[in-house]
């Protein structure tokens, strides 16, 4: 028991975390792909810059076990799934873009929750950049 606090029968103490049921944050930071989208017919005639941004909230179930990668979320793999789905062709719209890694994250049963930012970066001289933000949840447990 802990010094100054009283015992009651009705109370029950939790550990002080939760780990099987706490979430971890997996992300990919700033990937810079080029890839053919857009609605212009010039925007179908070569490849443009996008960046991406991956936010996923993992459940860490038991957690990483005996330092194994096979226990985690690999961020390798969702980096090689975002630049497949870059190379599979074109599409017109970010929002397309997004849908698609978005579902590619949500795979993966022990992704909650995903944020995927899709930023074209050369739309407009004076701007930096141009895109989406997309939050989707995956509520098979």
């Amino acid at each position: 028991m802990t010094a100054g606090l009283k015992q009651d029968d009705n109370i029950t103490t939790l550990p002080y975390a939760d780990q099987a049921g706490s979430l971890r944050r997996v992300f990919v930071r700033d990937m810079v792909i080029n890839t053919s989208i857009g609605v212009y017919d010039f925007e179908k005639e070569a490849p443009q810059r996008v960046r991406i941004n991956l936010d996923l909230s993992v459940v860490e179930g038991e957690g990483p076990k005996n330092d194994d990668l096979d226990s985690v979320l690999c961020y390798e793999e969702l980096v090689k799934g975002v630049r497949a789905i870059c190379a599979d062709g074109h599409v017109n719209l970010v929002e397309t873009l997004s849908e698609n890694i978005a579902a590619m994250c949500l795979t993966d049963r022990r992704v909650r929750k995903v944020c995927v930012r899709v930023e074209k970066l050369d739309v407009f001289d004076d701007v930096g950049a141009v895109g989406v933000e997309i939050e989707r949840f995956n509520l098979a447990r």
